[in-house]
């Protein structure tokens, strides 16, 4: 069942930008437990999640929790994180499972030839941002520098657990075990970013949890660099 949330239409918003850098592609996958078509695009995830030129992240929603079955991974934040994207792209509903691939892209279900090919586009295609992460311990540091100064821009950390599962009792997916990759949580802003100047800052980060550092354009635009460290 393809499910949907009615939303107030907006206008799309394009980026573009001088190329200089590489960076990994970020694919958010908005999800549900309570989904009972989320099932193939958190299978896909996992598959993602092995490859070193794509940061999978999953994003679990909460919009879907009165059907009959509480998302125990669910943030309300990633809901308006959607929402934010269905608005600076035009989109005049949110629905899962959807596939945000940069920030700009996006992929309804799991669909896996669709999304190889908007991964390679991606990729193949240079940032204006040159990203660099390093941790020591539960302290992260971040420095970046950009060409032509086009913020300004959000840095974005956040961390995730490489595999957790749920046996879900109720709702659609009652009766199932299911695991899910690169499950989020504690996703902040750390700063804003104007471009010029060279970026050089430092994080608190859980020592014993990977983290993704992303430069985005506003909060809903355009990924511009990611790193992760597992």
């Amino acid at each position: 069942m393809k499910h949907l949330i009615p939303l107030a239409f907006a206008a799309f918003a394009s980026l573009t930008a001088p190329v200089a850098a590489q960076s990994p592609v970020v694919v958010e996958l908005f999800t549900s437990q309570g989904c009972s078509s989320c099932p193939p695009a958190d299978r896909l995830l996992h598959e993602l999640a092995k490859r070193d030129d794509v940061i999978a992240l999953a994003l679990h929603v909460d919009y879907w929790d009165y059907i009959g079955w509480k998302d125990e991974f669910a943030d309300p934040s990633y809901a308006n994180r959607q929402r934010g994207y269905a608005v600076e792209g035009g989109r005049r509903s949110i629905y899962t499972p959807q596939m945000i691939i940069n920030g700009t892209t996006d992929i309804v279900g799991a669909r896996p030839l669709q999304l190889s090919e908007a991964i390679a586009q991606h990729a193949s295609n240079a940032s204006p941002v040159a990203l660099d992460v390093a941790r020591d311990g539960t302290q992260v540091s971040i420095s970046a520098t950009a060409e032509g100064g086009d913020g300004p821009f959000l840095v974005h950390m956040v961390h995730y657990q490489a595999e957790r599962s749920a046996n879900i009792t109720r709702g659609e997916n009652a009766g199932h075990t299911i695991s899910y990759a690169n499950v989020t949580e504690g996703w902040k802003i750390l700063t804003e970013w104007d471009g010029v100047t060279d970026l050089s800052m430092n994080a608190t980060a859980d020592a014993d949890m990977p983290v993704v550092v992303m430069i985005q354009k506003g909060r809903h635009g355009a990924i511009l660099a990611a790193a992760q460290l597992r």
